[in-house]
């Protein structure tokens, strides 16, 4: 049987000696939740089969149930060579809460389903044996927990899709020196010249790190390490910077006595000044698309790596120069593929269906919030992080606006070398960028609204406009004047390629035609608006029955590519 998604799930932390763990594993539903306390976790095995990595949900897995899954079982026998080595045993993504047992003994707990962990499971393990890897998977769906566009009803509908369970990113093992490198983190300098790296590391031995560019070395360090943070600056004689559709990336060789890792880093800078998006300090506008990561078959999780780089690819036809990661933490390789292709993207993560007055709920989310970006901090395309979407109040409950500062100030103190949307349109408290969503599709009031005589008559225009009648519900705690503008979310026009119905923003235009003149008039007059710095259009491909996508959820073109990038790509009238 061939390995589902076979290639390394982690190219900037690559080693040699791992074994991917995907294909078939045994498989169980739990439907009352009962299994701990019945002991799935001593079984020899379970009752069906699944293929890892795909959510019990899918197609691809083998399953197909798209019920409210409230708790799967997994059971893996694997043989774990006989080496004078550490065991770690990684998971790329388990939604929501689980619980994993090697040889019947519980070594881990998480909470979150978007980011994954790994655990050192070698005094859990007989070398030169086979093991029992087992996995319990509870997916309550409780009322104020976060979990992004997973639909809250049985059918999907609106905005909200096919909801994923389990284990949805490759399962991994690696085998690791006793004395080896746990994670780096990469601070380049243009002025400088230099990447500062920050290692950590167990145990004590010499660190050294080779860089090069296109094959040719061009800086290396070391130095002897004890265990724990250290940091080493790598000087470079070269300096070629990463900028968008030119993903230029330095490969890297890490050595930690005899651990090695292969990893790459981009050297940019990304900021907003009180008017653009500058990318290396030059002003570049923002030409971005919704891209939520959903696949007709797979649903989170791609069915090939081809996949991920496809998507990048459509956008581009379309004339985009990058995405918004909708409400979805997506997989590093998609990561690696927009690093390598020069894709300017903004992270961010699952946070609708959160209750924003609950502690309860909000301690696990801004924790796997930081997991993500100590995860993710290393990828050049990543221009800025999103933490929140669309705030809103919960149950006639006023938002915790300190937990929404806390969001904010949390990632700034985890990352000071990215921009923060403290929170992308509706109820924003703080943040880097002011950003706007706005699904109107008549032309006068969009003009009326962009092309304002000034700035503060458009933002009026903006808060008065019917359509927007919920920011007049809340009072706003800073003023954005002197900020960045940002639509980051406009259009949403349906267009159902199949004629069977659908979702999607306004009413849908009768004609091709009238889709292209409306997609032209309010993408143009967003361009030549003279206070924005970038859109984003709703949406790249249609998911489930949203059908305003550019392209259908099988990613064929639903209209003229060449005309939409075009427009996509239209000038500033003067």
């Amino acid at each position: 049987m061939n390995i589902p998604r076979p290639e390394h799930p982690n190219p900037q932390f690559e080693r040699e000696n791992w074994v991917n763990l995907n294909g078939e594993w045994e498989f169980e539903l739990d439907r009352g939740v009962s299994g701990r306390d019945r002991k799935f976790y001593e079984r020899e095995s379970l009752d069906s089969k699944i293929i890892v990595p795909f959510c019990p949900e899918s197609v691809l897995s083998g399953i197909g149930n798209t019920d409210f899954l409230n708790c799967v079982w997994y059971l893996k026998r694997v043989k774990i060579k006989k080496c004078n080595k550490r065991v770690i045993l990684h998971f790329g993504a388990v939604d929501y809460e689980s619980y994993i047992y090697i040889n019947k003994k519980q070594v881990y707990h998480n909470i979150g389903g978007y980011v994954g962990f790994d655990i050192d499971i070698t005094d859990y393990v007989e070398m030169g044996k086979e093991n029992i890897i087992t996995v319990c998977a509870i997916d309550t769906h409780p009322r104020g927990k976060a979990s992004g566009k997973q639909s809250k009803n049985y059918y999907s509908m609106g905005c909200d899709y096919t909801r994923t369970t389990g284990i949805w990113q490759t399962v991994w093992l690696e085998y690791v020196e006793k004395n080896y490198i746990k994670s780096v983190k990469y601070y380049t300098s243009i002025e400088d010249k230099s990447v500062q790296l920050e290692i950590e590391t167990i145990g004590n031995a010499e660190f050294g790190a080779v860089a090069s560019y296109k094959g040719k070395n061009v800086g290396e360090v070391s130095a002897k390490l004890r265990e724990g943070i250290s940091r080493l600056t790598l000087k470079l004689s070269e300096v070629h910077l990463w900028e968008a559709g030119h993903g230029r990336l330095y490969d890297l060789e890490l050595f930690y006595g005899k651990d090695k890792v292969k990893s790459y880093f981009g050297i940019r800078t990304t900021a907003f000044d009180n008017k653009n998006y500058l990318l290396n300090g030059k002003p570049l506008y923002l030409r971005t698309v919704l891209d939520q990561g959903f696949y007709k078959k797979g649903i989170y999780t791609a069915e090939t790596d081809e996949e991920l780089v496809k998507d990048i690819y459509l956008s581009f036809d379309a004339g985009f120069n990058g995405a918004r990661l909708h409400q979805k933490v997506f997989e590093p390789r998609f990561l690696y593929h927009c690093d390598k292709l020069g894709y300017l993207v903004f992270g961010e993560t699952g946070n609708w269906g959160l209750d924003y007055s609950n502690m309860e709920h909000l301690t696990p989310f801004m924790l796997e919030w930081q997991r993500e970006i100590a995860r993710d901090f290393n990828h050049p395309s990543i221009i800025g992080w999103c933490p929140l979407n669309e705030t809103w109040d919960y149950d006639f409950r006023h938002q915790n606006d300190d937990f929404v500062r806390a969001m904010y100030y949390a990632t700034k103190t985890m990352d000071t070398t990215r921009p923060c949307v403290g929170t992308s349109g509706n109820y924003q408290v703080v943040s880097d960028i002011y950003d706007l969503h706005d699904y109107i599709q008549d032309k006068e009031d969009f003009e009326k609204i962009y092309l304002a005589p000034t700035q503060e008559e458009m933002l009026n225009n903006y808060d008065n406009h019917p359509n927007h009648d919920w920011i007049r519900r809340y009072q706003k705690s800073i003023d954005f004047k002197d900020m960045a503008l940002y639509l980051s979310e406009y259009g949403g026009i349906q267009w159902d390629t199949d004629g069977v119905g659908g979702w999607g923003y306004g009413n849908g235009p009768k004609t091709e035609e009238e889709f292209l003149d409306r997609y032209e008039y309010l993408t143009k007059t967003l361009i030549n608006s003279p206070y924005l710095c970038g859109f984003c259009y709703t949406q790249l491909y249609d998911v489930e029955q949203e059908v305003n996508g550019l392209y259908t959820y099988e990613r064929q073109p639903k209209f003229d590519m060449k005309k939409i990038k075009a427009i996509t790509q239209a000038k500033k009238e003067k």
